[in-house]
């Protein structure tokens, strides 16, 4: 079980069902004796755009530093995220831009085809809240905001063992069905 536990609220809405999900699973991991660190993308201020790409060298603002220093810091990275258009929000997305930086999240070598990961040794967990019922974005989309997510952004850095858990359809959904999610999240936090 991971001891150090880094949770990204990815809604850029500061009172959101997706940050209900993540404290939900905060408060599972410390009654399991956990230490856990929370971020949320709304209270972050700061440049999605990347501009000229990775050419350019910037300086991270204190928030994306913060970002930084936990993924270092964990053994288990947890980012609650809603879908929007099959992906993340745009916040979110610029957010991995801006932080999972050649050097810091991976490392280009000469003679080598793919890049060195530098996150290794850590395992994820995306929690989604989506409108789309589960069964039609795996089976009927193919999930492609899933496979992009695992392969192209936290495989890619090192991270393994990365699951997915859905709380959906929120469009419709009742206080009930709200309420067996966030237990749902907690549990999920509790055993890691």
């Amino acid at each position: 079980m991971a001891s150090r536990v880094f949770i990204l609220d990815g809604h850029p809405g500061a009172s959101s069902y997706c940050g209900a999900i993540a404290s939900a699973y905060e408060r599972g991991a410390e009654t399991a004796c956990r230490e856990v660190r929370i971020l949320r993308l709304s209270a972050m201020d700061f440049d999605p755009d990347m501009r000229s790409g990775y050419g350019e060298k910037r300086e991270l603002e204190p928030c994306l530093a913060d970002v930084q220093e936990a993924l270092s810091w964990c053994d288990h990275l947890v980012i609650a995220h809603p879908l929007w258009w099959g992906g993340v929000p745009a916040k979110l997305k610029g957010l991995f831009d801006r932080t999972l930086l050649p050097g810091f999240a991976y490392r280009y070598e000469k003679g080598k085809a793919f890049p060195v990961p530098l996150l290794k040794g850590r395992t994820a967990e995306v929690l989604v809240t989506s409108d789309t019922p589960g069964w039609y974005l795996r089976y009927v989309l193919r999930a492609p905001g899933f496979r992009v997510m695992r392969k192209q952004i936290l495989e890619f850095c090192g991270f393994s063992k990365v699951r997915f858990r859905m709380f959906s359809p929120i469009h419709g959904s009742g206080e009930e069905d709200r309420r067996q999610w966030l237990e749902k999240a907690e549990r999920y936090g509790a055993r890691g």
